[in-house]
């Protein structure tokens, strides 16, 4: 034993404490610690690293480390993941205690011994940091993938009002209070970490997402109108979003089978990106129930079936709120011309556009011929499947 590995030995006790002071005061996860947990585990870990350095001392030839000595070092550094210790805290700590160990040399080293010391000091640093982060980065990997698995089980329990309250205290989430289910469609497939990462930083938290369904839960009332234009931007598309609020975690399923159906009509109506909600569909979500009277219905317009420019128009009109000359500015059309269109789709459907009931039956004819989508709306077989389809959806 060296005399340099003697005086440093007789100040390793105070050695710790110092470190775990400056831990705490310096690394704001220690700081937030309880003192017990302080002087109990981290110091105990901190003495324990001190043995090492210790032994390299006193051990002149060979590494600056034995044979098992990373290997203690990757168990202690794989717990701390486990314990949910950051990276950035346990690299701060080792360097720390560096700090620490290289002053007091200073102080108790003989000139010709410093150096030396020093070395093994970095040798030591060489050879533990890269494993420590290694099997650090490797635990929070696995634990990182056994939380989604569990987080995913936990999204899929709700969806489908299963019981929840055991994954949800595995998963480590509250799940209390109101919900806003939202389901997304996008133009064309976004990463899903960076969808995730747009949740998470629009809501704060840790956003439960089911990236194959594209439904996510969002806490509380939240802003959905206001992430949907976080997300287009983060995403680089646009995307068409539908929510439904749940009051109680019980009413999620439901929820989110609102969500999507609302979704399915926003889609198959074409509507522009946005968020909707049942109320915004309310018409076309009644509309798209099955039944012969509906296939009637989407057959008003069938003699317009010829005559695709009479149909653009009564479209176009119908979604102006029936004023004619916002409809003849946008077709770019005299008031005259459009005039004598509208007569031409009163007299070949026999509505007439002028008389309120009948003008309200032809918009819902028209929102009957979107739903049926390029189906042929006369079939009763076709279009019930089609409006069966959203009604599931």
């Amino acid at each position: 034993m060296s005399d340099l590995h003697a005086r440093m030995a007789a100040r390793v006790g105070g050695l710790t404490a110092v470190v775990v002071a400056r831990c705490a005061a310096e690394a704001p996860f220690y700081g937030a610690l309880p003192r017990a947990t302080l002087q109990g585990e981290v110091a105990r870990s901190i003495a324990a690293v001190h043995a090492l350095l210790l032994r390299a001392l006193r051990d002149g030839g060979g590494g600056p480390m034995g044979p098992g000595d990373l290997t203690r070092l990757i168990e202690w550094s794989a717990r701390r993941a486990e314990e949910r210790v950051p990276l950035e805290a346990v690299i701060a700590a080792y360097l720390i205690g560096a700090e620490v160990w290289w002053q007091t040399l200073t102080e108790v080293a003989e000139p010709g011994e410093l150096a030396g010391a020093g070395g093994k000091l970095l040798a030591c640093l060489h050879a533990a940091l890269p494993a420590v982060v290694l099997a650090h980065q490797n635990a929070q990997e696995d634990l990182h993938s056994e939380d989604k698995r569990v987080r995913r089980a936990l999204l899929g329990a709700l969806l489908a009002g299963r019981p929840y309250e055991e994954l949800a205290g595995v998963a480590r989430v509250a799940v209390v209070g109101e919900y806003e289910v939202v389901a997304f469609a996008f133009e064309s497939d976004p990463p899903s970490r960076l969808v995730q990462s747009s949740l998470d930083a629009f809501t704060g938290i840790p956003v439960l997402m089911d990236h194959v369904a594209r439904i996510a839960l969002l806490p509380g009332r939240s802003d959905v109108p206001g992430l949907v234009a976080r997300l287009e931007k983060d995403v680089g598309q646009p995307v068409r979003a539908a929510a439904a609020r749940s009051s109680v975690p019980a009413a999620i399923s439901s929820a989110a089978q609102e969500a999507g159906r609302v979704l399915d009509l926003v889609r198959r109506l074409g509507r522009p990106p946005g968020c909707y909600r049942l109320d915004d569909v309310l018409l076309e979500h009644q509309l798209a129930r099955p039944g012969d009277g509906l296939v009637r219905l989407a057959a008003k317009l069938d003699p317009l079936e010829e005559h695709p420019y009479l149909l653009e128009t009564l479209r176009v009109f119908v979604e102006r709120g029936l004023n004619r000359r916002q409809t003849a500015l946008e077709l770019c059309v005299h008031r005259n011309t459009l005039d004598y269109r509208l007569q031409r789709v009163s007299a070949l459907t026999g509505l007439d556009l002028a008389v309120p009931a009948q003008a309200r039956l032809i918009q819902a004819a028209l929102v009957a011929r979107d739903l049926a989508g390029p189906a042929d709306h006369r079939g009763v077989t076709g279009w019930q499947g089609s409006a069966g389809a959203a009604e599931s959806g």
